[in-house]
């Protein structure tokens, strides 16, 4: 694939580049529902299906798109796409929401979500502090990969028994959106379950090596780097479908999850994606990714505050946020 990418003009290279974000997004479709008719059928608690592998499937595009790079050594695109996607989901994702329609922020986000997201993004800023002092170089290693999967496990064992409990006490804390994902999985026949697993997988494999192959062309070709590329065309193209959902659910007013759904999408992009990637292969890190780390840490403390202040964001609030988005693209396009 990567010596027909390499031999395209760049107007094809581009429709490689859209093909791969479909496999991806469909893959992770079918990956999912299949996942999830097979869990069902061993009788998994919808709840925990819910909270687990759908919840995940939204962070199976950046992970393939993270592990592929990782794999063939393209270390700046597989950090940057975190890490945008992280950025794109919380200033622009919920603030094109809010500019439509205010958005109330559900307690256990404040207190719990917003916070935390923040705590996986200082934990990776600290792992590659850390690490700058190694002899290799400043990187992610498989001890990195595998602290982060940890932190990621402990988190999911929190949340199932956090919304296990909300159940079990008859409250509607934070239990909306779980009941939207256990509507959403169905009961597939064994070898129609097994057929969305195997094709899902391979589909997101394809697409992610598409995707990554596409991505390095057009950074050569238009004499972009690595780490801008991810940033910007990657980042942005894995988040479109939560874009999409949002501004649909904004137009509809039902908008409540958005905040606390792109947290916990960018607390499994950092501990999962990144987890992932530098447990199977080293991810080396670079000035800057430390500085974009720093930037997603002081937005999401702005978001916090927001969110904070009068349990709600505004619609001023959501123009700010996609100003300062703006000016970081300006940044991050300029360096």
């Amino acid at each position: 694939m990567e010596n027909l990418v390499n031999s395209s003009p760049l107007i094809l290279v581009l429709v490689f580049l859209v093909i791969g974000f479909v496999f991806l997004m469909k893959g992770a479709d079918f990956f999912v529902e299949g996942s999830s008719s097979i869990a069902k059928r061993l009788k998994v608690p919808p709840i925990i299906i819910g909270l687990t592998i759908v919840a995940m499937g939204t962070s199976l595009p950046e992970t393939a798109v993270s592990v592929t790079a990782s794999l063939v050594n393209n270390n700046e695109l597989a950090v940057s796409n975190v890490v945008g996607s992280n950025i794109f989901n919380l200033m622009v994702v919920v603030g094109v929401c809010s500019i439509l329609t205010p958005i109330l922020v559900q307690k256990e986000t404040i207190r719990r979500d917003i916070p935390f997201s923040m705590i996986c993004a200082l934990l990776l800023l600290g792992l590659g502090i850390l690490a700058a002092g190694d002899t290799i170089g400043m990187r992610l290693g498989h001890l990195d990969g595998m602290i982060l999967l940890g932190f990621f496990a402990g988190y999911i064992v929190v949340m199932i028994r956090s919304a296990m409990k909300a159940r079990t006490a008859g409250k509607n804390v934070d239990m909306e959106g779980v009941e939207e994902l256990e509507e959403e999985i169905g009961i597939l026949s064994w070898p129609k379950s097994i057929l969305f697993i195997v094709g899902g997988a391979l589909a997101i494999a394809f697409g992610g090596d598409l995707t990554v192959d596409a991505a390095s062309r057009i950074a050569i070709d238009l004499g972009m780097s690595q780490t801008l590329v991810g940033l910007t065309i990657v980042s942005i193209g894995t988040s479109l479908p939560e874009l999409v959902t949002s501004v649909v659910a904004a137009r509809k007013n039902e908008v409540d999850m958005a905040v606390g759904n792109a947290v916990g999408s960018n607390i499994f992009n950092i501990l999962m994606v990144l987890g992932v990637a530098s447990a199977i292969n080293p991810v080396a890190l670079i000035r800057e990714n430390i500085i974009d780390i720093v930037i997603l840490i002081v937005f999401s403390l702005i978001v916090w505050i927001y969110a904070a202040t009068k349990q709600r964001i505004s619609r001023k609030e959501g123009i700010s946020m996609v100003c300062m988005y703006l000016i970081y693209a300006g940044y991050i396009i300029w360096r």
